[in-house]
């Protein structure tokens, strides 16, 4: 079986709500009294599409300005970017931009953008249109999704998009930082396998019956409207992965207990 590991980077202001959605998707618990990212948080999640397993290195950082300084650490050799804003704070929104701007100083490989406007579940006091973040992700080169981690809504399309991105990455062969390994075996020299996207592309276009849906390009998005909730076959998480809500910038990781 082919394997991928990526490391995700999860972006945007203070208070929109990034640990919440990563660790509710990861752990499928929400904590409310968890305080502010200090620098940033690490986790690991294992993902299965189809015959393909990816592993999802996922740094979540501060919103915070004090931390912006050692923010480029953490986006050095990153793969995906999850970049996040609140619907019901239209600033947060506008911010967007300027992690987009870091993004493009510190990144030099392509990579896969995600754009998730969060509370959905806040409908009534959005700021933020449809229409707006769409068109805005459409411009970056991203997907755009609107979630809640209040009421699940959204989170496994986000996670699921990205994986994909990362397949599709790892195919084109243009990322140097994107490690590919065969099952149970060491990191290894990559062998072009087409047929592995062909299923996960199919999986993912089952789940969504709108015609134009595509996978994630690389610096060329086409956002995907995240409100279908069907489960599909063959694409879900691996097992329960290890994490750390208080890991700081490099600390140790918790063994996991999969071969990989």
């Amino acid at each position: 079986m082919r394997g991928i590991e990526g490391k995700v980077v999860v972006l945007g202001s203070r208070g929109v709500g990034k640990t919440h959605l990563v660790t509710k998707y990861i752990k499928n618990t929400l904590h409310k009294d968890i305080g502010p990212t200090i620098a940033a948080s690490f986790f690991t999640c294992k993902v299965l599409l189809d015959d393909v397993k990816i592993k999802l290195q996922i740094w979540d950082t501060a919103g915070q300005e004090r931390f912006k300084a050692v923010a480029p650490m953490y986006y050095r050799n990153a793969n995906a970017a999850i970049l996040v804003f609140d619907l019901t704070q239209h600033k947060t929104f506008v911010d967007i931009k300027s992690w987009i701007q870091e993004l493009h100083r510190h990144v030099q490989e392509p990579m896969i953008l995600t754009l998730v406007g969060n509370k959905l579940d806040l409908l009534a006091q959005r700021t933020v249109t449809h229409d707006e973040a769409y068109l805005f992700a459409s411009s970056i080169g991203a997907t755009y999704f609107e979630a809640s981690a209040e009421t699940d809504q959204g989170l496994e399309q986000v996670f699921l998009s990205t994986a994909l991105g990362l397949v599709r990455l790892a195919d084109e062969g243009k990322s140097h930082s994107l490690r590919q390994f065969n099952s149970c075996d060491s990191i290894s020299a990559y062998t072009n396998n087409n047929t592995a996207l062909s299923h996960t592309y199919a999986a993912l276009s089952a789940k969504n019956d709108n015609a134009a849906f595509r996978l994630p390009y690389v610096h060329v998005g086409i956002p995907v409207d995240g409100d279908d909730e069907r489960k599909v076959t063959g694409v879900g998480r691996l097992e329960t992965p290890s994490w750390s809500i208080g890991h700081i910038a490099f600390g140790e990781e918790e063994s996991s207990s999969c071969c990989w």
